[in-house]
């Protein structure tokens, strides 16, 4: 299954393994050499994804894990590690639904429980997940520690102050973990997409923007396409090619930034 063999012989664990960005990077990882343990809250997906690693020749294991129970991803990183002998690449694709966190409301008809949504999921369950790796990283001192980002962490976009408000602080995190786990040899970093057309929320948050202007869901696409400086929106694939890229070798110099794969929907 391995292509160029850039991650041969690591250990990977993707959080969300069984969603549409996760099982995408999971699989590149995969694809790449590197052993896949997949974790989800639903053994249907994330055994769906694990299945299809395996059969296409890759390493893959799956398992019921919920990226906001500190105590349980402790835990499972533990049995990770006694498994495979260490945890060389963790990266986390979890998070709410659109529907959860009041997607495209105006600040002033946003409940405080549906902006606090996004910090409560997106914001909680990165840091969690980066922590038990970071701990089981510094004592092997290596590792890559990837967060996942988005655009509205760097432009202003109406109706997603709390989305934009978690992915802000996922950024601040990465940068502060990186500048204390970098002397020990751990590097952390974040990969910033911009929508993929091809996973569930973003067919969700498209079809609410197509109600709202009137328009079809694939105008609504055709809309977000124009607004890259490509013209055009990353698919899953895309991303996890770039997930992949940060966890090699080839990004070793790279630490405490953000990769942008956005196709140019924002600059930095």
């Amino acid at each position: 299954m391995s292509r160029s063999g850039m991650l041969q012989d690591k250990h990977a664990v993707v959080f969300g393994g069984g969603g549409s960005i996760g099982a995408a990077v999971a699989k590149e990882l995969a694809s790449e050499g590197a052993e896949v343990f997949l974790a989800g809250r639903s053994p249907t997906t994330v055994d769906l994804a694990a299945k299809q690693i395996t059969a296409a020749g890759g390493r893959a294991h799956s398992d019921v894990v919920d990226a906001l129970d500190a105590a349980a991803v402790d835990g499972y990183l533990e049995a990770v590690v006694r498994q495979a002998g260490s945890i060389d690449i963790e990266f986390n694709a979890t998070g709410p639904r659109i529907s959860e966190h009041g997607h495209g409301k105006p600040v002033l008809e946003l409940a405080v429980d549906e902006f606090m949504t996004p910090v409560a999921t997106v914001l909680l369950s990165q840091f969690i997940t980066a922590r038990a790796a970071a701990r089981q990283m510094l004592e092997q001192g290596s590792g890559v520690i990837i967060f996942l980002t988005a655009i509205p962490a760097r432009v202003p976009l109406p109706g997603s102050s709390g989305i934009a408000a978690a992915y802000g602080a996922v950024e601040a995190v990465m940068r502060t973990m990186a500048i204390e786990l970098g002397p020990a040899g751990v590097r952390v970093v974040c990969l910033r997409t911009t929508a993929n057309p091809d996973t569930r929320t973003i067919r969700d948050t498209t079809e609410v923007r197509a109600k709202t202007l009137n328009i079809t869901p694939e105008q609504a696409v055709a809309r977000l396409a124009e607004g890259t400086m490509l013209k055009v929106l990353p698919e899953t694939a895309d991303t996890a090619q770039a997930a992949a890229f940060l966890a090699s070798d080839g990004a070793r110099m790279m630490t405490g930034t953000v990769l942008n794969a956005s196709a140019g929907a924002v600059t930095d």
